[in-house]
């Protein structure tokens, strides 16, 4: 059975989260206060054009956004947060400056799309240390090192994934679908007994 069953979790993963391979990030970051980290996201062919995200907070539909790309490769920044998109090498690097030790916390870095944001988690440490504030110390994160949990996130302001029309595609076709072709399997895959077996019961029971 469980060779029949392998292809099941790649097409759920697959249909769950649509294109959660077109982003990778280290999956976590760390930096000394009052220095700076960096952090390099890569993305798959087909976003070159897309408005990159950072945002801020571990749960998903509720996560803060710090900068947003243009869509070019114009740095932007806002506050102690700057966001450059390296559409050649289908990368962009998030700088986080004059780091405090209540800047550790879960953020996302992602691409903006129509319907369903995709998004890659990372994990940022601060450490204290004794760095003189006239000393920049920049420690750089790249990708692609490890996979984070990569999940579609919702744009154009609402933040829950019931108000899209993936999310109900999901539910009135994808997952019907997928729940049928399992209990295809399974059917198929249950033990068998043969009828020879159960003419003879009766006399073993005598």
């Amino acid at each position: 059975m469980g060779g029949r069953t392998t292809w099941l979790l790649p097409a759920l993963l697959l249909l769950l989260y649509p294109g959660s391979a077109a982003i990778t990030s280290p999956k976590a970051a760390r930096g000394l206060e009052r220095g700076s980290l960096t952090v390099q996201c890569q993305y798959g062919p087909g976003y070159k054009n897309y408005v990159k995200w950072w945002c801020r907070g571990a749960d998903w539909g509720r996560c803060k956004f710090f900068v947003k790309t243009t869509g070019s490769e114009q740095e932007v920044k806002k506050d102690r947060v700057s966001i450059k998109d390296n559409q050649k090498n289908r990368s962009f690097t998030v700088t986080m400056e004059k780091l405090r030790l209540n800047d550790a916390d879960t953020y996302w870095c992602g691409i903006e799309r129509i319907g369903t944001d995709l998004g890659v988690q990372i994990e940022v440490t601060v450490d204290p240390g004794a760095v003189p504030t006239t000393t920049s110390t920049t420690t750089t994160f790249t990708a692609p090192v490890t996979t984070g949990d990569t999940r579609g996130h919702p744009s154009n302001g609402g933040r829950s994934p019931l108000g899209s029309a993936h999310f109900l595609l999901l539910v009135f076709l994808k997952l019907p679908l997928l729940l049928g072709m399992l209990g295809a399997v399974l059917w198929v895959s249950r033990p068998q007994r043969s009828s020879g077996r159960r003419q003879s019961q009766p006399h073993e029971n005598q």
